[in-house]
């Protein structure tokens, strides 16, 4: 089984952006795409829709946008870095912010990497394929199931 990428993102048109670019890079990974952040701590902590979900298999990566709806990005960080089952996961801030303030109050709330959504597609695609060679590939995560 390929690791999971729990993509967090209420645009579908940037979902399917960041998706199309990870696929070109040729290593393949299963997406777990959410909209909301509501949805994505459904899906982490296996409530809601999501009830009857092993959560004892968390994802290689989490992708979270910070403008959505519902519970914002921070928020959901925030209760992903308070919670020891998924403390330690990869989180990368995914966002289209250059707020300085975003910036800050993510990596106060431990995010792992913040990274700026390119514009053009080529860009993204190439910024993708790093940051999937880095966590996915180079990492070598902490064994969360024995935390």
């Amino acid at each position: 089984m390929n690791p999971i990428i729990l993509l967090v993102e209420d645009n579908p048109d940037d979902a399917l952006l960041t998706q199309l670019a990870f696929k070109k890079s040729k290593i393949a990974n299963e997406f777990v795409t959410v909209s909301n952040g509501e949805a994505a701590l459904d899906y982490l902590f296996g409530t809601g829709t999501y009830s009857d979900r092993d959560i004892s298999q968390q994802p290689a990566l989490i992708l979270l946008d910070l403008n959505l709806p519902i519970i914002t990005g921070l928020e959901v960080l925030q209760k992903i870095r308070s919670d020891p089952r998924t403390a330690m996961l990869p989180t990368i801030i995914l966002t289209s912010s250059k707020e300085e303030q975003d910036l800050m109050n993510t990596y106060k709330s431990g995010c792992n990497s913040y990274i700026r959504k390119p514009v053009d597609s080529e860009q993204f695609a190439a910024a993708a394929l790093q940051l999937q060679m880095y966590w996915l590939v180079l990492n070598t995560p902490p064994p969360i199931g024995r935390l």
